[in-house]
């Protein structure tokens, strides 16, 4: 038992065994710690358990958590693939206990674990305990046998782990196994901690305090244990390595890469090649989780993980994305514990692709401008900080590619300033963060969840029921009443009030009581299953303890009914137009239109979004009964249903199936089927028809397709066929001939605006009389020059009307000056090939420009445009271009 796949089973069957019950891993962007980018440990979906907000169907649980350190102050990014145990994604295994074992427990079931499951030689263990936990010291000796030189006492932090400044906190006690004397380094606690030799594999947490106060400290009614231990490091120890990328899941992932490649990992290439291993497993799983690469917040990250290994693919010799190429390997290694990768596999493979085609181009970028930046530094100088910086930050050029393209020059990189501006930049990108996850829930929210449950929803087969008035919330503290005029949130022991989730907005309507009545505005979910009303009194007083009745906005509940199920039969349609990468990112249902987000990396041609429109409305012509089921999530998903990444689903779900497929992969099967707590049609004919509005983008690989169902796309549709019989009427044709009438009359309209361009450059040039006449024309020093102000020429025009002008003059200059409406002008010369050796077209407009109150202008010598702000110029500019002729003859 020595593979990771075997490691991660063989410690979750153990506790399993154990009375523990296996919770899957949370997703990687925490849903309820708006302190943290990511998950970076087993812990953080256990939080609100831990402080008592939350309660969960069982008092101890073991995991196997996947978990991401390379944003805000947990961040090993930079160290990752130069040492043997640093990783952007890893996995964490723990068990905990919330309120049932503590100490003797905890410790008894790691040490039988490693020693017996695992069959780690005890005499190569050793543990800490924090200095004054006497009990913990006692247990270690009495469970494992272990000397008192082997239990360490810790005065430090390291081995007293606390939540926050307040709330739970307790001592830690770290397993610790000595790899040899061969290799350096003391044991914890000593000079030479900082070694090799010695390293910890497990932390167990002793959750035995509340600190209440910076000073004050009690003890928890019920104590708890919070472990972990990372899987990688136990393979290392399992598989005979010291290195965590010697074990069998990085050695398939690096093998993958050398194959790709055609480079081993030896050397100098092995870093690059750890790197490609470790971010990958990051970037993949990232993206499984909803998160996409962007400019800020984790999208940021993830594009900096994503970018650093295809950097280090560059360096490799890879000249087409590689990363991608790598995806079958990780899915083959992780799949089967975490199935959501195969479930984006395809949406994985796109954005790896498409990122590192976008990051070549940002390479090439980089080096032309360090090429500019450094153009006049010699060998021995430095490069400023600055500018290393704003490489890297701006256009995500790495340092040390930087340092790389400059050291065969000679130049350093000043990295003081670099680093002064990173950490300027880190600063205001603390300050800037506003939270991870989904918005904190208030506390008040779970405080009612705990005393009266979670609000029955009875939404599903009513809109009217009654209930009890729970709780009365105003400014997140509990009142007694509400009179008529104010504006409440309103807790009810069961309401059919759909509370706002999964995109569709939340219900309205009317709740009255013996003595009110109240409008309700919305509903929201909050606290794990807390609906809250949104109301306001409009008569009579509502207390806390009333009985009451609910009704829902029937309309409104229907138009928004339509407009989900739309929502589900586009996305169909979308991954079977455009592949099955496609995911839902976000969306509206609104009562009066939907709106829809996608992972797409390109906009939506007219022809496939018709495709999708016309998909979508034929199985709403089916009018075929919408099914809904309960399901477990791994049925559900194992017939086919899909999932939303990084939803939150309890042990059953609702599986929403909807139309058959009549084209494509889905002909004869169940079109739609797709997990779903949402309110939906009976049948799909009450959708009535969807009609797509357009489509845009809203982010780097998300499209938006907006859209509207039932009568308010008859409204629209109506709305268009009347400017088509308006339009038609005004042509003097039949609606069907309008496309045609007005091709005709475009056709009619370019006509008359080539004879009109054409007869204002004959008037200009001619001056009123024939074509192609020189009257206007004059003599200076023995040059012909013909020179005009003229309006109602487009500026576009004014070169053509040169060319005729030297035509006309055989061999001479012109100058015209058209002056727009707004005032401005735009000037043009034009010189015949035999006089420009004395006369440069280019100099001439420059001079005119000036004397427009304008500068600069360029072309070519025989034919050169400028412009000037001020056309009343117009005149003196001919002159000025004259006098440069006449000065230029003189002096020749």
């Amino acid at each position: 038992m020595s593979g990771v796949n075997e490691i991660r089973s063989t410690f979750l069957d153990y506790f399993k065994t154990n009375g523990h019950t296996v919770v899957p891993s949370s997703p990687l962007v925490p849903r309820n710690d708006p302190t943290l980018m990511f998950t970076n440990a087993g812990m953080v979906q256990f939080k609100n358990v831990f402080t008592g907000l939350e309660q969960r169907p069982f008092s101890t649980a073991t995991t196997a958590q996947k978990c991401v350190r390379a944003g805000g102050k947990h961040n090993d990014l930079d160290n990752v693939g130069y040492t043997a145990r640093h990783h952007t994604f890893f996995e964490m295994l723990g068990n905990f206990s919330f309120g049932d074992y503590f100490k003797e427990r905890a410790i008894e079931l790691a040490w039988n674990l490693i020693t017996k499951e695992f069959g780690i030689d005890a005499k190569r263990l050793l543990v800490t305990v924090y200095h004054t936990d006497d009990e913990a010291f006692g247990l270690w000796k009495k469970i494992a046998g272990l000397s008192d030189d082997r239990i360490i006492r810790i005065p430090t932090s390291d081995n007293f782990w606390a939540m926050g400044d307040t709330g739970p906190c307790g001592p830690c006690s770290e397993i610790f196994y000595d790899h040899g004397d061969h290799i350096w380094g003391g044991p914890p606690g000593s000079p030479d901690e900082d070694g090799d030799r010695f390293i910890e594999i497990w932390n167990l947490v002793f959750m035995q305090y509340e600190q209440v106060t910076k000073e004050e400290r009690l003890d928890l009614p019920r104590p708890s244990i919070d472990t972990g231990m990372g899987l990688e490091r136990v393979a290392a120890l399992l598989q005979g390595k010291h290195d965590n990328y010697d074990i069998d899941l990085f050695r398939a992932l690096i093998s993958a890469s050398e194959e790709a490649t055609g480079v081993k990992a030896e050397g100098d290439r092995r870093a690059s090649h750890r790197v490609i291993a470790d971010h990958l497993r990051s970037s993949a799983f990232l993206i499984a989780d909803g998160v996409l690469p962007s400019n800020e917040g984790r999208g940021y990250v993830l594009r900096r993980i994503m970018r650093r290994a295809m950097r280090h693919a560059e360096l490799l010799g890879a000249r087409e994305p590689l990363m991608w190429k790598l995806l079958p390997a990780l899915v083959g290694e992780m799949g089967r514990a975490y199935p959501e990768l195969v479930r984006a596999e395809s949406l994985i493979s796109e954005t790896l692709k498409l990122e590192e085609t976008r990051f070549r181009k940002t390479l090439d970028r980089g080096l032309g401008l360090l090429a500019d930046a450094t153009a006049t530094l010699d060998k021995g100088d430095t490069l400023d900080g600055e500018t290393a910086f704003k490489l890297y930050d701006t256009y995500g050029f790495p340092l040390d590619l930087t340092q790389d393209a400059l050291r065969g020059r000679g130049i350093g990189v000043d990295l003081t300033s670099f680093n002064d501006a990173m950490q300027r930049q880190k600063a205001e990108a603390r300050a800037s963060w506003s939270g991870s996850g989904d918005t904190a829930t208030e506390t008040i929210w779970y405080e009612l969840k705990d005393r009266f449950g979670a609000t029955e929803f009875l939404g599903y087969d009513t809109e009217t029921a009654e209930g009890v008035v729970q709780a009365l919330v105003r400014g997140g503290a509990l009142i007694e009443s509400a009179s008529a005029g104010e504006t409440v949130q309103i807790v009810v022991s069961q309401t059919p009030f759909y509370g706002e989730s999964g995109g569709q907005m939340g219900d309205t309507g009317i709740i009255t009581s013996d003595g009110a009545r109240l409008s309700v505005t919305d509903t929201q979910k909050r606290g794990e299953g807390v609906f809250v009303h949104i109301a306001t009194v409009d008569e009579g007083t509502i207390k806390a303890g009333d009985a009451v009745a609910l009704t829902v906005d029937h309309a409104r509940r229907g138009r928004l009914r339509a407009n989900h199920s739309a929502t589900h039969l586009l996305h169909e349609a979308l991954r079977e137009v455009l592949g099955t990468h496609v995911a839902q990112k976000g969306s509206l249902v609104a009562p009066e239109r939907l709106r829809f987000d996608v992972s797409h990396p390109k906009p939506m041609t007219a022809e496939e979004l018709k495709i999708v429109e016309d998909m979508a409305n034929e199985i709403i012509v089916q009018n075929t009964a919408v099914t809904t089921r309960l399901m477990s999530v791994d049925d559900a998903i194992a017939e086919g249903a899909m999932a939303l990444f990084g939803e939150k689903y309890g042990d059953e779900v609702r599986v929403v199936s909807m139309g058959q497929g009549v084209r494509g992969t889905k002909a004869g099967r169940p079109y739609s089927v797709e997990l779903c707590g949402g309110t939906h049609v009976g049948a799909t004919g009450e959708i009535g028809l969807v009609r797509i509005l357009g489509e845009s983008a809203v982010g780097s690989g998300v499209r938006r397709i907006e859209a509207l169902t039932g009568v308010s796309a008859l409204g629209y549709l109506s709305e268009q066929d009347e400017r088509v019989k308006t339009l038609a009427s005004t042509l003097k044709v039949q609606p069907g001939d309008v496309i045609g009438r007005v091709e005709s009359l475009m056709d009619e309209r370019r006509k008359l605006e080539r004879e009109l361009t054409d007869a204002r450059r004959k008037l200009a040039l001619g001056g009123g009389g024939a074509a192609g006449s020189t009257d206007a024309a004059r003599e200076i020093g023995g040059i012909k020059f013909l020179g005009k102000v003229v309006t109602g020429v487009d500026p576009k025009d004014l070169k053509g009307l040169a060319d005729d002008g030297k035509k006309s003059l055989g061999s001479g200059i012109v100058a015209f000056i058209g002056v727009a409406d707004d005032g401005k002008a735009s000037a043009v010369v034009g010189v015949t090939e035999d006089l420009v050796k004395a006369h440069s077209a280019v100099d001439l407009v420059r001079i005119a420009s000036v004397a427009l109150g304008g500068k600069g202008g360029g072309g070519r010598p025989d034919m050169a445009q400028a412009g000037g702000p001020d056309g009343t110029l117009a005149a003196d500019a001919i002159e000025a271009v004259a006098q440069a002729i006449a000065d230029i003859a003189a002096a020749a």
